[in-house]
């Protein structure tokens, strides 16, 4: 049983994916299991990943079922005690896990941490703005605006998930947000200052570039987050003032569009679960 296990998710990147995967044998830290799930691609990609034969596990989904569905058949064939995530189309420096399975030897409590990015767009490095910014700690409430955690960067205990659930199926997008958030609401999730990861970006296959109006996903992830009832007082409050913030956002753009009934939907419906 490794300590570690890798997940990568991948549907039709022949090449990104051999790169992450050759970034993850590439690690000073050795007590790690490689899982790539292929998510029904038709590239070749399985036949590609054959040089990597007896280093790398891969499961095979049909039907090209999402990327919540490949990470959670990639955690239920994983033995290992922390959880660690790479898409595809990114890659990670050398000392990455290294670097954070030290830091959860020196912090035994911690139960997720996660490193900072280089992040490359179009081929070109660029800087993140500062709504990008990433937080330390408790880190709920900042997180209700946008997603502040990268599935490449976090590190997470098994056992965590055992208390908050896997990721949510039924979301084709945001579907990270989603968990964070439920994450996030319990307990602390610290950021490792060290840039250990390359996140690349400007893909037309990126779920950002396929989905119009990803806040209509947040807004789900929200109300079911609500509807648990876990929240404390202050929290609640948060998550109530950034839904209303969200759902007139987006019905201004549903109006703007000509879809009335969708607008009055979400116009309505802070109030209708407040």
């Amino acid at each position: 049983m490794a300590l570690v296990s890798v997940i990568i998710p991948t549907f039709n990147r022949t090449k990104r994916v051999k790169r992450a995967v050759s970034s993850v044998l590439l690690q000073t830290f050795e007590d790690y299991e490689v899982v790539v799930v292929d998510d029904g691609s038709t590239d070749g990609t399985l036949v590609g990943l054959e040089v990597f034969s007896g280093r790398i596990r891969c499961q095979v989904h049909g039907n090209n079922r999402g990327v919540s569905a490949a990470r959670n058949t990639g955690i239920r064939a994983s033995t290992g005690l922390y959880l660690a995530f790479l898409d595809s189309d990114d890659y990670w420096l050398p000392e990455k896990l290294a670097f954070q399975m030290d830091f959860f030897r020196s912090f035994p409590g911690i139960h997720a941490c996660q490193t900072e990015e280089i992040w490359i767009r179009h081929g070109r490095r660029v800087n993140p703005r500062r709504k990008h910014l990433k937080h330390s700690g408790e880190i709920f409430e900042p997180s209700l605006e946008r997603c502040l955690v990268s599935p490449s960067a976090v590190i997470l205990k098994r056992s965590l998930l055992a208390q908050i659930g896997l990721f949510d199926e039924s979301l084709p997008a945001c579907e990270d947000y989603d968990l964070w958030l439920r994450i996030a609401s319990r307990f602390p999730i610290h950021l490792l200052r060290q840039p250990l990861v390359i996140k690349t970006g400007g893909h037309p296959d990126q779920l950002s570039a396929r989905f119009k109006g990803m806040d209509r996903f947040r807004i789900r992830s929200m109300v079911k987050l609500l509807s648990q009832n876990r929240l404390h007082p202050p929290q609640q409050q948060a998550l109530m003032h950034e839904l209303r913030r969200k759902c007139r956002i987006y019905a201004m753009g549903c109006l703007k569009r000509g879809r009335q009934s969708e607008a009055k939907y979400y116009l309505d419906l802070p109030d209708a679960i407040g």
